[in-house]
């Protein structure tokens, strides 16, 4: 398949300046009982700078497992991950904003945490929601904010920790589709403006390929990474389009491909 790879109008892209996170054969296994289970298998993968790429595969192939040693909240069983980005900000699907915060002190929160001192911590944190769409927002309450919105504070919030590298945990699923869309286009405008590493977990395969520059599919029990595609692409996309659609198409095939040869184990 002949594609083009996307641009960004930034440094950051430079292959030169290396991975913005690298995976090199890792392999993570879990105890049950006297056992253990194998959940990861040697799995290699680099996440260049400026690259936004989508993990793709069926419920339980370990694609959230993967993003979560990446983020430093378990450690492989065997193999190196880095980040020479820096440490990565995570978004799970669930906002996990704080009820009784505001929108603007859910985000200050995590500039506090940076350490950025308090008397700048408002304008940035209105700087942030007004990225995301959301300006005025600031004093609201997450009770008075929709599941777009909450969502769109959340990745505001991730934004606040000031990484090369965004860690996404399928933080639009629960959306209905038309807020998904809307979303899809602001995270693009997000991505292009800032130039930031993406790696986004998802198991739909449409949104894979509406968003990211190259798809990675992982097949199941143990995950390991059974293809890649470039998407060539230009964006805007939308979930719609034609070339979406037949390049959706052809993932799916391998997926369901994959889905079937594990279910002969």
């Amino acid at each position: 398949m002949e594609t083009t790879t996307l641009t960004l109008a930034t440094a950051a892209t430079d292959a030169a300046a290396g991975p913005a996170a690298r995976i090199a054969h890792v392999s993570k296994s879990f105890r049950d009982g006297p056992a253990r289970q194998l959940v990861l298998d040697d799995i290699s993968l680099d996440v260049a700078p400026g690259e936004f790429v989508t993990l793709l595969g069926a419920s339980g192939c370990g694609k959230s497992t993967l993003l979560g040693l990446l983020a430093g909240l378990d450690r492989p069983t065997a193999g190196e991950i880095s980040t020479p980005a820096g440490r990565p900000a995570l978004m799970f699907q669930e906002h996990a904003l704080f009820p009784w915060l505001s929108a603007g002190r859910n985000i200050e929160l995590a500039l506090k945490l940076r350490g950025m001192p308090r008397g700048e911590r408002r304008a940035r944190a209105e700087e942030l929601l007004e990225l995301v769409r959301l300006k005025g927002a600031y004093g609201k309450r997450v009770h008075e904010l929709s599941g777009g919105m909450r969502q769109r504070v959340a990745l505001a919030r991730a934004l606040a920790q000031d990484s090369r590298l965004l860690l996404m945990d399928e933080p639009f699923a629960a959306l209905d589709a038309i807020t998904r869309d809307v979303l899809h286009d602001e995270l693009t405008r997000i991505w292009q403006e800032t130039g930031l590493s993406v790696l986004f977990v998802t198991h739909n395969v449409r949104e894979a390929v509406r968003l990211a520059q190259r798809v990675v599919l992982m097949s199941s029990r143990p995950g390991r990474i059974a293809r890649q595609w470039q998407v060539g692409i230009a964006q805007p996309r939308r979930i719609e389009d034609a070339t979406v659609a037949e390049l959706s198409l052809e993932i799916t095939e391998e997926l369901r491909g994959e889905i079937r040869r594990h279910g002969r184990h």
